[in-house]
């Protein structure tokens, strides 16, 4: 029987603040920004929830529910940190660790019964080893799928563990709302309810063929969840398989609309040079760019071409994204803007015969560049096009390279040991 643990840091941005400043506990507090500024709440402290206030929220939203509360910016660097000691911790445990975003993971503890002992004992050993490591509190879910487990650490919140014997899966997620289920949105949650589907025990007894039918692929994976089975999406694979990003992507959402092209032709390029470095971190290359662009009204509208060879350079790159914007940008003023790469292949990449050399050059520059950004900070060095834009990466956004899927430190463990 397998076994795996779903572990969820407790208001983890709101948590690493606090340590920092201890006056914050007890108080309502939202991380994000300030309170006037666009953008959302990225963590809510537990007295904050009880006005109401949630993540994702526009932080104007949440000073009106609580004007009372404490905004702060927050600090990315502290909350990455943090999240590798939760991830040193974990590693102690199991081999198998996934990280799915900066304060959760999936464990597998298939196996290990005789070391660590039951589920529930392990359980309680790896919440005390997290709070000891890092001062931290988490909630721990433990069952014989991922899915069950997820949402059994929701359950258990805050600071709790909860775990879910083999065979009683069913009759725990039975009386639980179906937006319990991961992926369940409010479009899929209204669609369910206009079938009469409210509860994840209503979803279990509906035929599976009436929710392929009224579903597809996705009502095919319903089935499997309302059952507590790991199916679709994320589930489809083991934990720690496949790694490599399918899509990498930044955006950039203005304080003021702007309808300026040389601030949106900045921001392009600085963009840009962000997913092209990450794309060269994972040793991927993209051939298909889109851009995302969210006017004043906020209509929103992506654009996508593929390119006649893949890339990771940034000069490229960024040409083919002003391009592309400046071929649909309709002169009103930008809220927001997008730029992704997709379509991603590993290796080294194709190009002309005619190129090939003007691409190796540009290849060892930006190694060069790369090893500069990474000691000293992505804004070091720039594309002169882009040295106006004033990019400020938000909170809740995970950072570029988890704990466990930084492809640079992967490289350095697959080197050999020296003499």
């Amino acid at each position: 029987m397998r076994s795996y643990f779903h572990l969820d840091m407790d208001a983890f941005f709101v948590s690493v603040e606090e340590l920092f400043d201890p006056s914050l506990k007890g108080k309502p507090v939202v991380v994000g920004g300030r309170a006037n500024e666009r953008g959302v709440v990225s963590a809510a402290s537990y007295a904050a929830r009880k006005f109401g206030v949630h993540s994702a929220m526009p932080l104007r939203t949440a000073h009106k529910l609580c004007p009372q509360a404490i905004f702060v910016e927050g600090h990315r660097e502290r909350y990455v940190e943090y999240s590798h000691k939760v991830y040193e911790v974990l590693q102690n445990f199991s081999p198998r660790v996934e990280m799915a975003s900066i304060d959760e993971a999936y464990l597998d503890l298939t196996g290990t019964e005789r070391l660590l002992g039951p589920p529930l004992a392990a359980a309680h050993s790896l919440h005390n080893a997290v709070h000891a490591a890092t001062h931290l509190n988490c909630s721990i879910g433990a069952a014989s799928s991922r899915l069950v487990a997820k949402i059994a650490s929701d359950q258990a919140k805050p600071h709790g563990i909860l775990w879910i014997p083999p065979g009683c899966e069913a009759r725990f997620l039975a009386p639980l709302d179906v937006r319990k289920i991961p992926g369940v949105g409010k479009v899929t949650e209204r669609n369910l309810h206009d079938c009469g589907i409210r509860k994840i025990g209503d979803l279990a007894q509906l035929d599976q063929s009436f929710l392929e039918d009224r579903f597809g692929k996705w009502g095919f994976a319903l089935a499997g969840k309302a059952r507590g089975e790991d199916a679709g999406g994320w589930f489809d694979g083991e934990i720690g398989d496949d790694d490599d990003p399918k899509s990498i992507s930044h955006e950039h959402t203005f304080s003021i609309d702007t309808a300026d092209a040389s601030v949106l032709d900045a921001m392009l390029v600085r963009l840009s040079e962000m997913v092209s470095r990450r794309l060269r971190d994972h040793h991927l290359h993209a051939r298909t760019v889109q851009i995302k662009l969210r006017y004043s009204d906020f209509s929103t509208f992506t654009r996508a071409r593929t390119l006649d060879h893949a890339t990771q350079i940034d000069t490229e790159f960024a040409a083919a994204v002003r391009d592309l914007f400046y071929k649909n940008w309709t002169k009103e003023p930008i809220r927001l803007l997008g730029v992704y790469a997709q379509s991603l292949e590993s290796g080294e990449g194709q190009t002309s015969l005619l190129d090939e050399d003007k691409t190796a050059r540009w290849r060892k520059t930006l190694a060069a560049v790369d090893k500069i950004r990474e000691k000293y900070g992505d804004t070091t060095v720039s594309l002169a096009a882009g040295l106006t834009a004033a990019f400020r990466a938000r909170v809740h956004e995970n950072p570029e390279n988890l704990p466990g899927k930084d492809p640079r430190s992967k490289d350095s463990e697959k080197e050999p040991p020296h003499d």
